[in-house]
């Protein structure tokens, strides 16, 4: 059995993992994963201030109503404000920090003279050139205008204002973005740009660096809208179909557990699976964030994943680490409970992962991805069966258990679904972690006999 267990070990290690680890490093996924990181202040920001303009609708006591509409209601339209600065236009924010950060990457490793804050803006330029909508119309390009879904003169107006420019952007960013990137680099590696004297300051140059690679950027931006535009279609419908696809799938129970399965599968060989999967679902989780406070129903929006899933941290392992502080018999377990119980109620487990260790170590490999499977579902039919309100807010993601489910879906309803899932967490950690608590008490006790 052991033999088997290295040789899967081995293949894992010799022929999976690295091409998992060469993927993850990649230049695209690296700027997508700090495009993630740097958006996700604004959009705890805008879901707190959602939280204070819908109190009234999760504290219904008519005492409290009065008190809300004669005290904070008087600003409730300013809260929403907040709200739709930062939600209502995030496919800015992510495709500026995507590129800024794509840019930054290329700069660095090629040593190019790139400016990242000029990719930033090249790529915003070619984004806001697909935001507006077009129709080919005797003979000619013509703006859009339907009052009934309300498009006006080419632009789409939602409550959030430019509805292109909100969650359903993130996409379309995303490809417009590395394509806006990709011309600037080439443009700087050709040495296609109009040079400035020494003399000119470098804000100057770097202005007129980006001025050849600005006008490429248009002229294939406009011959793409103009061939889509000829055909019915635009850049935004053509990505919806794959986008759509895509969501529809995170958004099955199958679906969220393949995601954490693959999350915590990378995490046990040491390669921070987090990281890697949610550049991909991050996206999808913030549209249908945005759809679900518009009227839509997606289960899994927002910080489903740490409100439902990673309880206690990667591998929802809190229950584990509190019978490790309070319960173990092993003297190395306990010492190192007492350590990792307090960051474990904030969703950190790196002591665990690396201390216990879970990492590389097989007698804890099932509980470490069955757990959080298991407790995802909980969250999954909670809010699919309408028991739990869906998720309209995007908490922190080291915020506590129960807490957490009550500010992802204002709800004490969420509280009640966080906590059931870390008690169903902690049911499938305790026969595994007891067992090896009990086999390194053995070990310790032996070692001390011999001693």
């Amino acid at each position: 059995m052991a033999e088997k267990e290295n040789k899967f070990t081995g293949f894992l290690n010799e022929k999976i993992l690295p091409k998992v680890g060469k993927f993850a490093n990649t230049r695209f996924v690296r700027a997508v994963m700090g495009a993630g990181y740097s958006i996700i202040a604004f959009t705890i920001v805008g879901s707190m201030f959602l939280i204070l303009s819908v109190l009234t609708q999760v504290i219904t006591f008519p005492s409290f109503v009065d008190f809300y509409n004669s005290t904070l209601g008087r600003f409730n339209n300013l809260f929403t404000v907040i709200y739709n600065a930062t939600m209502g236009i995030i496919a800015i924010f992510f495709t500026g920090s995507f590129a800024y950060n794509y840019t930054k990457i290329y700069q660095q490793e090629e040593k190019l003279d790139l400016s990242p804050l000029n990719g930033a803006f090249l790529s915003l330029f070619a984004l806001f050139i697909t935001v507006p909508q077009l129709v080919w119309k005797n003979g000619s390009a013509q703006f859009l205008t339907d009052t009934k879904n309300a498009v006006y003169s080419g632009y789409a107006i939602s409550g959030s204002g430019l509805s292109r420019i909100g969650a359903t952007g993130i996409f379309t960013g995303l490809i417009i973005g590395t394509l806006a990137v990709q011309i600037y680099r080439l443009c700087v590696k050709k040495g296609w740009s109009i040079k400035m004297p020494n003399s000119v300051p470098k804000g100057v140059t770097d202005s007129f660096t980006s001025l050849i690679p600005g006008f490429m950027i248009a002229f294939v931006v406009l011959i793409i809208d103009a061939v889509l535009i000829m055909c019915n279609t635009d850049i935004f419908n053509l990505l919806y179909v794959p986008f759509s696809f895509v969501s529809g799938l995170v958004d099955t129970w199958w679906g969220v557990l393949i995601i954490v399965f693959l999350i915590h599968g990378l995490w046990f060989f040491g390669i921070h699976g987090a990281t890697i999967i949610t550049s991909f679902t991050s996206a999808f989780v913030l549209a249908n964030m945005a759809s679900n406070v518009s009227g839509g129903f997606h289960v899994y929006a927002g910080e489903f994943n740490n409100a439902f899933t990673t309880i206690g941290g990667s591998g929802a392992t809190l229950g584990a680490v509190l019978y490790m502080a309070f319960m173990s018999k092993s003297h190395q377990m306990r010492e190192l409970g007492k350590v990792a119980v307090v960051p474990g109620i904030f969703n950190i487990n790196e002591p665990l992962l690396f201390g216990l260790p879970i990492v590389y170590n097989i007698d804890l490999v099932i509980p470490f991805v069955l757990a959080p499977m298991a407790s995802s579902m909980v969250g999954y039919f909670a809010i699919a069966t309408h028991f739990v309100p869906k998720i309209t807010a995007q908490q922190p993601w080291p915020t506590p258990v129960g807490l957490s489910g009550f500010i992802a879906t204002q709800s004490w309803q969420g509280a009640v679904a966080t906590v059931l899932a870390a008690v169903v967490a902690a049911a499938v950690w305790f026969p595994f972690i007891r067992r090896y608590d009990l086999k390194l008490a053995k070990k310790e006790a032996e070692g001390a006999t011999e001693a």
